[in-house]
């Protein structure tokens, strides 16, 4: 199982970028895809998960409202639209995914059985 993280660049605050996860190895409709961010010398932070059947998603507060995520299954892709960025979204964002997850546990790293190689998102102001 790979998955293929991309899509991160530097942006204006109040600007808007659009991450890829690309997976394979895995079957579409099978498994939750989520996005972790990360800022150096902290822990990782969940931003958002959909799950396996596509219909179900889950922000975190601090991006609800201005991000979004959409998934292609022809192309095995979940996509996170980041909208009305800020600098405090500035980050190392990861994409994950697992066959099996809890919704009481989406928040967790360790719910996530693969992971991607990470983007880099800065938002200057």
């Amino acid at each position: 199982v790979q998955l293929q993280a991309s899509g991160g660049g530097l942006v204006q605050a109040g600007g808007s970028l659009r991450l890829s996860c690309a997976v394979s190895g895995l079957s579409s409709r099978t498994y939750s895809t989520a996005w972790f961010r990360q800022i150096p010398g902290k822990e990782r932070e969940f931003v958002a998960v959909v799950f396996r059947s596509g219909s179900t998603t889950i922000f975190a507060d601090s991006v609800k409202g201005r991000f979004a995520l959409s998934r292609d299954s022809a192309k095995n892709t979940v996509y996170l639209q980041m909208n009305s960025l800020k600098p405090k979204d500035t980050a190392v964002y990861y994409c994950a995914a697992s066959e099996r997850v809890i919704l009481s546990s989406v928040y967790r790293e360790s719910s996530y059985h693969y992971w991607g190689q990470g983007t880099q998102v800065t938002v200057s102001s």
